[in-house]
């Protein structure tokens, strides 16, 4: 497999650190976002949609990382991301959902890029949006949370692969957390684990 992705990308890093909990061999190709490199007609062959990640699995190439974590689950059924009973899957998807629909697309590149370069905001306005989209989506994850030390309980589901980029990322935007005891403690359950910290941007090929 081949895994195209960027170091700080957090929709990259959830795809990563599921093939690491899922023990599957990939090779990572970066795509650098900075310097406009999924722009390129190469990449564009990949992903039309000119995003990472995208993963090439040989027979097609998948993009979108929702879609690519549920065929990893589905080709890749040990350790399952999902717990058992449809209530208890429905809260993890949820929180899941909360951060891939809610928060990311508010706070990706690309829409931080538009604030300030078509709508003509500086970057405190642009850091003052981002910080809002996040409280107002880690309040309510605080209150969804289950009981530990993961998000649900004793086992890794895909509420903990998509909460830790998160995570990342607010810490990189010096966001406060001291009001978020829970999902702090969940990210610090996870940092003990081989698949989470082997998946972290510092780790990364082209990390800078």
């Amino acid at each position: 497999m081949k895994l195209y992705t960027y170091f700080r990308s957090s929709a990259a890093y959830r795809v990563r650190i599921a093939l690491n909990l899922k023990g599957v061999s990939y090779e990572s190709v970066p795509i650098n976002l900075l310097k406009g490199e999924q722009r390129e007609p190469r990449y564009g062959a990949v992903n039309p949609q000119h995003r990472v990640p995208s993963l090439d699995i040989g027979s097609a190439i998948l993009i979108q990382s929702p879609a690519i974590l549920e065929y990893l689950d589905e080709t890749y059924p040990e350790p399952p991301l999902l717990p058992v009973g449809a209530v208890n899957r429905a809260k993890v998807r949820a929180i899941a959902s909360l951060i891939a629909c809610d928060i990311h697309p508010l706070n990706n590149s690309g829409t931080l890029a538009y604030l300030k370069n078509r709508l003509g905001h500086d970057q405190a306005a642009a850091d003052a949006w981002y910080a809002h989209w996040v409280r107002e989506g880690f309040a309510a994850i605080e209150a969804m949370l289950g009981a530990g030390p993961y998000a649900f309980g004793t086992r890794i589901t895909l509420a903990d692969i998509y909460l830790v980029p998160q995570v990342f990322n607010a810490r990189r935007f010096n966001i406060p957390l001291d009001a978020y005891p829970k999902i702090v403690a969940v990210d610090a359950a996870c940092a003990e684990l081989k698949a989470f910290r082997g998946a972290a941007p510092d780790r990364q090929p082209d990390a800078a």
